[in-house]
């Protein structure tokens, strides 16, 4: 089924509510429900069995794997990529017979950040430009931009390039990205790109 008010593609068992703006080129797969006021930037790929719950904010290009929450709260720049069945929380306390709607923590996902396969992000927490999460790491705190982070608390074990290759450091603080021949600056435990 094609929406044809929007120039989007959403497959006929997808749930797509009212009042979410969902931007051209979009696709949003088998089984998975976008709750009210949604916002879907264009050219996104929603994969099968995945929850966009109401208020939630994605950029352009983003790219949501297959089985992914993305909870109230979340917000994620453009080209970010969730991996499967990765999920985000947005309740640092929850309890079933406690309501705590009011207490939702947001959580942003930087442009260009990676979140590999049965990650956790624990809400409140800020994701930083080009990270990369890995899969089955359950992030607990803020990531720095560029950082490389796995384990169960995530712990940062190396930088990575806006490319996706890891980055190797000199004594002066620089390194290069061979694939991309991008350069990349570390001064104060922060890594930035060197135009």
């Amino acid at each position: 089924m094609i929406n044809m008010n929007s120039n989007y593609f959403a497959h006929e068992t997808a749930v797509v509510d009212n009042d979410c703006v969902i931007g051209q080129g979009t696709k949003i797969w088998h089984f998975s429900h976008i709750m009210p006021n949604s916002v879907l930037g264009n050219n996104c790929n929603i994969g099968q069995n995945v929850v966009i719950s109401p208020n939630v904010i994605l950029g352009n290009n983003v790219k949501v794997q297959n089985n992914v929450s993305i909870y109230t709260g979340v917000i994620c720049e453009d080209d970010v990529f969730l991996g499967p069945s990765m999920v985000f929380t947005n309740i640092i306390n929850p309890r079933s017979a406690v309501i705590r709607k009011d207490e939702y923590k947001e959580t942003l996902v930087k442009k260009g950040a990676s979140i590999g396969a049965n990650a956790t992000i624990i809400c409140g927490n800020k994701i930083g430009k080009y990270a990369m999460i890995g899969a089955g790491a359950v992030v607990t705190k803020e990531i720095s931009a560029y950082a490389l982070v796995v384990g169960n608390p995530a712990k940062q074990i190396g930088w990575i390039s806006a490319f996706g290759h890891r980055l190797n450091f000199d004594n002066n603080g620089i390194a290069f990205c061979k694939e991309s021949k991008e350069k990349y600056e570390l001064k104060n435990n922060t890594v930035s790109k060197v135009k």
